[in-house]
């Protein structure tokens, strides 16, 4: 059925998933990104660049970028994937996305004949590089068959979670709980810190008491216990446009997500402050004084 996979937005995690795809499926695959450097590396494994027009072509396209008004200038705009698909093509949004704008960009593609998926991408880069990440699909019961076997080259966790929309749902909540942690861990750092306790204790003695969870031992232990927050990671900003999304969602379901706002402002303040580049731990800085 697929003989030519495409791929568009080969960044942070677009790159190692773009791989994965290349070296295990043994389709040919072309990429395309505005940045010359993922596509040369990507050459390696036999990955041509390549214009959006001859990606349009492709059976099977992938979409990694970086907002939900990306993907749909990319789907909706002039020569875009609607203007240019063919029915029966599909098309598998690995982005992070709206949930409006991913049902409005599914109900346009289904009625040229296309078959789209959100397959939005959750864990770290890390995970990416490892092929690790977890994958909740939103996508109709026949389409998810025909694909799990891509996405499970990159991804160790698979859920077919509803149809579409559904995982955008998921991975959009995912963030905002994930984040909502991180954030109670800079503010425990910087009051116990304050309090007279070391940073890297304090937290070794939170995993082993109900405060243990994945934000602490990634977020918490790598990034705000030593203060270090790269830049080329999961930035502030993009964790602040995803919280955004969930806002949203949850004012259309009639939820003040209290919780959610609050974080929104401490991204605010990070980003206010310079930080706005630094991995999205890098909130822990505002508490800090930095």
């Amino acid at each position: 059925m697929f003989k030519l996979i495409g791929f568009i937005g080969v960044g942070v995690m677009g790159e190692p998933i773009c791989r994965h795809i290349a070296v295990k499926s043994g389709l040919s695959v072309i990429a395309h990104d505005r940045d010359s450097r993922p596509l040369e590396r990507l050459a390696e494994h036999q990955v041509k660049a390549g214009s959006l027009e001859q990606i349009a072509a492709a059976d099977i396209i992938f979409l990694s970028l970086p907002s939900g008004e990306v993907v749909e200038q990319v789907v909706l705009g002039t020569g875009g994937l609607l203007e240019k698909g063919r029915a029966g093509q599909v098309i598998v949004d690995l982005s992070t996305s709206p949930v409006d704008t991913t049902r409005k960009l599914g109900e346009a593609l289904a009625e040229r004949g296309l078959l789209f998926a959100d397959a939005p991408v959750m864990r770290t880069r890390a995970a990416a590089e490892a092929g690790t990440l977890a994958v909740p699909v939103g996508a109709e019961e026949a389409l998810f068959a025909n694909i799990e076997k891509f996405i499970r080259m990159f991804a160790a966790d698979v859920i077919h979670v509803g149809k579409v929309g559904a995982g955008q749902v998921v991975k959009i909540l995912n963030n905002m709980v994930l984040y909502e942690t991180v954030l109670a861990l800079a503010e425990a750092r910087a009051i116990g810190v304050r309090a007279g306790v070391d940073a890297e204790k304090l937290f070794s003695a939170l995993s082993v008491g109900s405060a243990d969870s994945f934000a602490l031992r990634n977020h918490g232990m790598k990034a705000i216990a030593p203060q270090e927050f790269p830049e080329r990671a999961f930035p502030v900003t993009y964790a602040k446009k995803d919280l955004l999304y969930a806002v949203a969602l949850a004012e259309q379901m009639g939820v003040d997500a209290t919780g959610a706002k609050n974080l929104v402002a401490c991204f605010d303040k990070a980003i206010s402050a310079g930080h706005g580049d630094k991995y999205a731990p890098a909130i822990s800085l505002v508490f800090e004084g930095k």
